[in-house]
This record gives structure tokens, sequence and C-alpha cells, in this order.
């Protein structure tokens, strides 16, 4: 599987998520569409959207209310670089115009696809024992500690892990969810005593192998602000593909 290849099915899933096309992500001009429902859209999505804007880089696509798409378009359309959309004192408008809606500016974060090339380099070390963990070993796992490997809300979709051991114990944790059809999103978590050791980052790309093995594409999401994270990935493989925002009604935020 290439980088174009990659690219190209991550740019397929957000025109899913979007309702738009996956050549719209591609264009120059700002693209805005009306939201609609679909099947093949990412599980952690509710749709259809108040107003979601993704970018890829060259442009925005946004997907929102019909009675929105006046607005959004004027928002999108008035920044001078794309990025601009997604940071403040931008957003202090978008929220503006979002109020119409009763909903407010609510998910921001950066999604990295894998670099095959660095995935697959020399394996990062890790100091404790690793193994490969599934469905079924997942059981016992539901508790905060690994919240961010795992999620109780949808069980049903984490489908495979690679857990860090000191002697029995479980200390590190990599594991993915079938968020859409053609790809799955890792989520990592270490217990803190065990952090800065380089854990982290070996479970995540032992884990991004895994996935590639099976057919999927593996990718990572990180909150802007999270350094740590987005550190991780970065050293795990991954590197930076699309940002995305998503609004949600006052009272569900």
């Amino acid at each position: 599987m290439t980088k174009q290849d990659i690219m190209c099915i991550a740019m397929r899933q957000s025109a899913a998520d979007c309702a738009c096309s996956e050549e719209d992500f591609r264009r120059e001009t700002n693209v805005v569409v009306a939201s609609k429902a679909s099947d093949s859209a990412s599980r952690y999505m509710t749709l259809p959207h108040i107003c979601a804007l993704f970018s890829y880089g060259s442009n925005v696509v946004a997907s929102c209310r019909e009675d929105l798409i006046p607005e959004v378009t004027a928002y999108v359309n008035g920044a001078d670089q794309a990025f601009r959309c997604f940071e403040t004192p931008y957003l202090y408008t978008l929220n503006r115009i979002l109020e119409k809606a009763n909903a407010r500016v609510f998910w921001t974060h950066a999604c990295f696809l894998p670099d095959p090339d660095a995935v697959f380099g020399p394996e990062l070390p890790c100091a404790y024992e690793t193994r490969e963990l599934h469905p079924e070993d997942f059981a016992e796992l539901y508790l905060p500690e690994w919240g961010n490997a795992l999620c109780r809300d949808r069980m049903e979709l984490d489908m495979l892990g690679v857990g860090a051991y000191d002697g029995g114990r479980l200390v590190g944790l990599a594991a993915c969810s079938a968020d859409c059809p053609e790809m799955w999103q890792i989520g990592i978590d270490v217990l803190p005593e065990y952090r800065r050791q380089g854990m982290a980052s070996a479970l995540t790309n032992r884990l991004a192998r895994a996935v590639f093995e099976r057919g999927k594409v593996p990718f990572y999401a990180a909150a802007w602000p999270n350094i740590r994270s987005v550190r991780n990935g970065l050293r795990s493989g991954f590197r930076p593909a699309w940002v995305a925002l998503t609004a949600k009604e006052i009272q569900q935020a």
C-alpha cells in the first residue's frame, strides 16, 4: 500500500463523513455542502452534522445544516488561509454563527496517516514483554487507565491490541477500533510510572504494522494541544494528514 493509496482511502472516508466527493479535498477553493447521514461514515461521528470543517491543507470542506450554508460559506471564504478557520480568533465568529442552531464548536483534532517507510523501518525497542491482544482479551480491560486505547461505548469495534507486560501486569496498551470500513483508529495508554521509556511509540508502531497486515489503514488522532500524543504519533511512523472540527448542541457539549 503506497502513500498515495493511503491518502485516497482517507479522503474517501472523509467524503463519506462530509457528504461530498473525494476530489473536493484536493481543490484550491473551499467547498460547502449540506450534511447527510451515511452508512459509510465514521462510527464515532453523529450525522448529519450541525457543522463540521475538514482540511487536508489546500482548502476547507464544510459540511453543515442547510440553513447554515450561507453563513458558513462566508466564514470559510473570509479566511486568508485554510488553517485560519480552525483557530482563534476566527472560531469566535463560527460560534456566533452556530448560536442560531444552539450549538458551538466542540471537537477539534489533528489526524495522522502512516508513512509505510517509517512504520516498517527499524523496530522501536520496548523494555517489556509485548503480546498481541484480541477482542476476547479485552473483556476485563474496560477500565479508566485504558480509556484511550479501548472504548466502552463501542466495545464491538475494538479489534486488535498490543500490550506491554511487566511480569504478569499490563503496563501499556495500544488498541484499535474499526471506526471506518477501511481504516482502524489507534489509541494508546501507558501507566504513569512507566512513561518516558519509549513504550508508547513502540506499542503504537507494532500495532500499526499489525493493522497493515490485516489489510486496513491505521490512523491516529490527537488534540492539537496534546504535544505528548502528537510526538508519539510522529515517533511511531505517522504524519499529519488532515484536521477536523465538529460542533454540537450546547446541552450535549
